[in-house]
Formats: C-alpha cells, structure tokens, sequence
C-alpha cells in the first residue's frame, strides 16, 4: 500500500511502512500478552532462556511458530495485494553500516522490553511499538531486529524485503544484540545482594 500510493517518494512510502508496524505491534501484543507472552521474536525468546523463564521445551515449541507466522504474514500480505505468494527479494541491504545498525535495533529492543517488563509491565506493548516506530528512522537498517520477520522478509521483493545473501549476517548480529541486552538488562537491574539497601526508582 505504501509503495502504491507513496508515487515514488521513498520517505512517505517509510513513514507509512513505520505507523502500521508500530500500531499493530501494540495491537499485537495487547491481544496475545495474556495468552503467550506475545513474543513474536526468536531473539526475545532466546533471552528468555538465558534468563531462566523459559525451558528449551518451550522455546522448540515458540521458534518454529514465530518463523511459519513471519512467513504466513508474507503470503496473506502478497494475496491482499495481487502479489505470487512468495517470489524472491532481491533488496540488497549489506555492508558494516547495516549489519550495525541491526545490532543497535535489536539491543535497544531488548533493552526497552526487558527494562519495562521489570518496572512496569503493562508499558511493554506501547514501548515495544514506539520504540520500532522511531527505530525505523534511527537505524540505517530500518530496525528489522527479530531473525524470523528477517527470514521472511526475504521472500518478499517490495519494499520491505531483504536479499537472502543478506540475511545470514542480519540474524547473527540480532542474535549477538539481544544476547547483550539482556546480560545488559541482567546487570541493570540486577537485585541488591543481602544486606544492601534496596535501589529506589
């Protein structure tokens, strides 16, 4: 919708592209919180495991759902559109500037989740959605900063798709930026050991 109604100026066809992945992802995760934590992202659940919330059982089960979602949101975008199902993107999205840019997205995503899911967890989805909105525009990547959207994207050759030579070095570095935010998050909030006086907000 973006890229037809845009008429070729990149910054609008952006911007429209940033409104409706912020909006809906607070929608998201208001709607599906309560039923599975709303994790959407590959990378959230990794942190999970690492900081002891969910077992490997667990994760097995949530990882394949998260990539087959990304992928069947791909093919009911594409059907809307008048578009093949899948056909092969070739949006070149390479070199040191973008893999960065993926770390910074995904550690500043984590670290917003991980933060607000500590001292109010009722802001998540509003923060997790503001924070892609402005990440967008931030990032020289346009904030990809979760390894399944970043799989399918690869099978969409629109505006938002990603070259798949492309996406192995995306996912590593999304990998490495959530690992260190939540060791990160880890020590930041860490809880007072026996005897000291506890951290006022």
């Amino acid at each position: 919708m973006a890229e037809r109604l845009a008429g070729g100026n990149v910054a609008i066809a952006l911007l429209a592209n940033t409104i409706a992945t912020g909006a809906v992802l607070v929608a998201l995760i208001l709607t599906f919180g309560p039923i599975s934590g709303a994790h959407l992202n590959p990378v959230v659940t990794l942190g999970l495991l690492v900081r002891s919330e969910m077992t490997w059982r667990e994760a097995l089960i949530y990882m394949p759902a998260q990539i087959a979602g990304a992928f069947l949101g791909v093919a009911i975008a594409h059907a809307m559109f008048g578009y093949n199902l899948f056909f092969t993107s070739v949006h070149v999205r390479s070199g040191a500037t973008q893999l960065f840019s993926e770390f910074v997205a995904t550690f500043g995503l984590l670290t917003v989740i991980w933060s607000c899911a500590t001292c109010r967890a009722s802001t998540v989805p509003y923060a997790v959605g503001a924070y892609i909105t402005a990440a967008y525009w931030f990032t020289a990547s346009t904030s990809f900063a979760n390894p399944a959207v970043t799989l399918a994207r690869a099978a969409s050759d629109t505006f938002a798709g990603i070259r798949p030579s492309d996406v192995p070095g995306f996912v590593a570095v999304q990998l490495a930026g959530g690992l260190a935010a939540t060791l990160f998050s880890r020590w930041l909030w860490r809880a007072p050991e026996s005897g000291e006086p506890e951290a006022e907000a």
